[in-house]
């Protein structure tokens, strides 16, 4: 293989996995146990490392290990955790002032960022952008904004959907455990339909045409005018990194049409460059009526955004939407410094050239083990899903026991899926090759002993 990754920012944390201790650690297990003291138990976490220093693809926790990061922060610091035009504009902004509310007293730089993104969002119609703070108030807001412009109520999700954890999105989202369970009653006026999984297709629904039509025939039962908006993941992130059958999401926007109900597509994972595209939708050559950031929009600094038709967007009236902390001018420094990285086309050649070394090394376990079902995804987000071969039953475990080998090893992985059987990785755009087939190496290598 004679390409190479390409040269963000050079990194000042060596680019290399290396292990000083167990993991965790002596100095990150006393830590954590004082996170036991003092943080709520609702926290969830996946490995008990305190965190020291991060750039590149590495992070270095308080013990000196040096981690392979395979996570950024869940889709989040796609630039490196440590990124420095990020800090330097922040660093700026901060010497002038951190925040005034943007309802209250005008800055520019969010304008730039609404600016952006109504000029590099998919669609040739006129856009406007509003921000917020995180993923689950981009969804509220996008839902709010359906039912303004239409007057309708009900809004379609669909099956291993994830969409956040505040009230309505806990109800948008499919997976019950942890998500859901124990914080009913769920909002109404959230109806789901069949989504288009390609490995595990639902029940009479193994094609993408009866996928289709048992989407409409979902609304058809509870009324076509009663839907404000159609909500979907372009490739369903927590569900399990499910890109959905050829064709669905194109049948999905002539199903909005037909019905004059608002696609949204929520972007919040996809997003910013991280399938080897701007935005995933891309892919499927479509553009939503509303379209949802968040996450690696401002790499780490908190901040989401909805971008959508002018006419929608100008439908709430003048105090409907907004926030205390929508739009941060902090966070808009960062975006912007995000923005700046993207304008040579570096970063989504190393998405797509993480990709083809990903599936260079991952590819040949579905036929090499018993317990691979499949490699999938686009770009930097991809995933590995484990099943008995043939029946397909779901592999938790082996998901459990293939990533905890990891962590051992300084590799940090993440599981997801509706069962709880998928490992999923997200490595920096900017992580270096040799890094990158160092931290693949290691997971192959585990996977293989797990299988065995």
């Amino acid at each position: 293989m004679t390409e190479t990754l390409a040269a963000i920012d050079a990194p000042t944390l060596p680019q290399t996995r290396h292990l000083a201790t167990s993991i965790p650690g002596p100095r990150s297990a006393a830590l954590h146990e004082q996170r036991v003291q003092q943080v709520s138990s609702g926290f969830g976490m996946t490995l008990p490392v305190f965190v020291n220093r991060a750039d590149g693809g590495i992070i270095e926790d308080v013990d000196g290990n040096r981690l392979i990061d395979f996570a950024s922060g869940i889709a989040v610091t796609s630039l490196g955790a440590a990124n420095r035009r990020v800090a330097e504009r922040v660093a700026k902004q901060l010497e002038d002032f951190t925040h005034t509310c943007f309802m209250v007293t005008e800055y520019e730089s969010l304008t730039q960022v609404c600016g952006w993104l109504n000029q590099h969002t998919p669609g040739d119609f006129e856009k406007r952008t509003a921000l917020f703070s995180t993923g689950a108030e981009a969804v509220e807001n996008a839902v709010k904004i359906a039912r303004a412009a239409t007057g309708r109520a009900n809004v379609l999700v669909f099956d291993e959907a994830y969409h956040g954890r505040s009230l309505l999105t806990m109800g948008m989202t499919a997976k019950v455990n942890p998500y859901k369970l124990n914080f009913g009653p769920m909002p109404e006026h959230i109806v789901r339909a069949a989504s288009a999984n390609p490995l595990r297709p639902a029940a009479g629904a193994a094609t993408v045409e009866a996928v289709l039509a048992s989407v409409e025939q979902t609304l058809v039962e509870h009324g076509p005018q009663s839907f404000a908006a159609m909500v979907i993941e372009p490739i369903q992130g927590e569900g399990g990194f499910v890109v959905p059958m050829a064709g669905f999401i194109p049948g999905l926007r002539k199903l909005a049409d037909k019905h004059g109900i608002v696609l949204v597509i929520d972007e919040i994972q996809t997003g910013m460059g991280r399938t080897g595209k701007l935005f995933a939708s891309e892919h499927e050559g479509v553009a939503g009526d509303l379209i949802l950031t968040a996450k690696a929009l401002a790499n780490g600094v908190p901040l989401s955004a909805v971008t959508g038709r002018k006419e929608l967007m100008n439908a709430p009236h003048a105090g409907g939407l907004g926030g205390t902390y929508a739009g941060n001018p902090l966070a808009c420094e960062a975006a912007l410094a995000v923005f700046e990285q993207f304008e040579d086309g570096a970063l989504l050649e190393n998405a797509q050239l993480i990709e083809r070394v990903a599936r260079e090394i991952l590819e040949p376990l579905v036929r090499q083990t018993s317990v691979v079902a499949e490699v999938r995804g686009r770009g930097a987000m991809l995933a590995i899903e484990f099943a008995d071969a043939g029946s397909l039953a779901p592999r938790p475990d082996v998901a459990a026991a293939v990533s905890k080998a990891c962590h051992g090893a300084g590799v940090l992985t993440l599981t997801c899926g509706t069962h709880g059987n998928v490992l999923r990785l997200l490595p920096p755009l900017v992580i270096g090759e040799e890094l990158l087939r160092d931290g693949l190496g290691v997971l192959a290598q585990q996977i293989r002993s797990a299988a065995s």
